[in-house]
């Protein structure tokens, strides 16, 4: 990997504070009449939440697009090369990772789901180093397994109960850390050669991520008579101010990823689940736990180290090279 990049480490640990203030936001929304009435409906909330999420934040990128001047250029990129690997990359990160994580929930429970789903950035280092040879020193793989190692601590709790229902849960959650884990792997892919940008790439994802919701996953486990109900409330509007953050997050993660690469921008990105912590206490009156805030502190640590670059790293890539 080439020599150590500031400002790709500072836009990716960007993405991870906005994708924090982005779920927390969610959190409350998910809390609202609007979706509790739902609550007797399975999988209607989170898939609701993210399909209304994606199509705003497609509407926030087509705008941004336009006044740039590259909205036709970046459709017309979705019929070049580049941006079917983007369509691809978009598929298994939005609505195969995303809805496979919901049926997860419901299968094993949110607890074992988010603790377990944590290691997606390891399955993404592998296909980067096989895709993109993409390699990692000692050092980078230590601070790696730190995040996901205290951030599986962080989520998890409770006894996992075997079971059919737990098998179908654990197979369903191998289907969504694939998509998240091979989602910037193929981005990085479709923008190695320049042919489409960073914003180009997160508009075709966006874009992609909402038409699937919209044509195939709310027809299928919803039905789009919710999506009326929820479009005639605040909580409507809410999503769509709550999805500027996750757009400014998306923007600030494919940036870091053309930057300093899938890997490195994965373990920057799942900081958020530390800087949760931190705005959850300091500005929202949160318990304050020291378990968590040490847990929280490993979280960033770890994603810092995974991003350090030996002096000797880049000779040795040549060589491998």
């Amino acid at each position: 990997m080439e020599k150590f990049n500031p400002k790709g480490v500072a836009i990716g640990l960007g993405a991870g504070l906005t994708w924090a203030i982005d779920t927390i936001l969610i959190g409350y929304a998910l809390s609202s009449t609007t979706f509790l009435k739902f609550s007797d409906i399975v999988l209607a909330a989170p898939l609701l939440s993210t399909f209304l999420h994606d199509s705003f934040s497609s509407l926030w990128m087509m705008i941004l697009m336009a006044v740039r001047g590259e909205l036709g250029e970046s459709f017309r990129k979705l019929r070049t090369k580049s941006g079917m690997w983007v369509v691809l990359a978009a598929t298994l990160g939005g609505p195969v990772g995303m809805t496979f994580y919901v049926l997860s929930v419901q299968k094993i429970g949110a607890s074992f789901t988010a603790s377990i789903s944590s290691i997606f950035p390891a399955v993404g280092a592998l296909f980067a180093f096989l895709i993109l040879r993409d390699r990692l020193s000692l050092k980078n793989w230590l601070g790696l397994l730190i995040s996901i190692g205290f951030t599986i601590a962080l989520s998890y709790s409770g006894d996992l109960i075997t079971g059919t229902s737990v098998s179908i849960g654990l197979i369903f959650i191998i289907f969504c850390i694939f998509g998240w884990g091979m989602e910037s792997v193929i981005s990085a892919y479709g923008m190695k050669d320049d042919e489409v940008s960073p914003l180009q790439a997160l508009f075709i994802r966006q874009l992609t991520s909402a038409v699937i919701f919209a044509v195939l996953i709310i027809p299928i486990f919803v039905g789009h008579s919710l999506t009326v109900q929820v479009a005639s409330t605040k909580t409507f509007w809410f999503i769509g101010l709550i999805a500027l953050f996750g757009t400014l997050s998306y923007v600030f993660y494919y940036q870091a990823i053309k930057l300093i690469g899938p890997v490195r921008a994965m373990s920057l990105n799942i900081s958020y689940v530390a800087f949760a912590i931190f705005l959850d206490v300091i500005f929202l009156g949160g318990d304050f736990s020291l378990k968590n805030i040490i847990f929280a502190v490993f979280i960033m640590a770890g994603a810092v180290l995974t991003v350090v670059v030996d002096h000797k790293e880049p000779e040795l890539s040549n060589r491998a090279a």
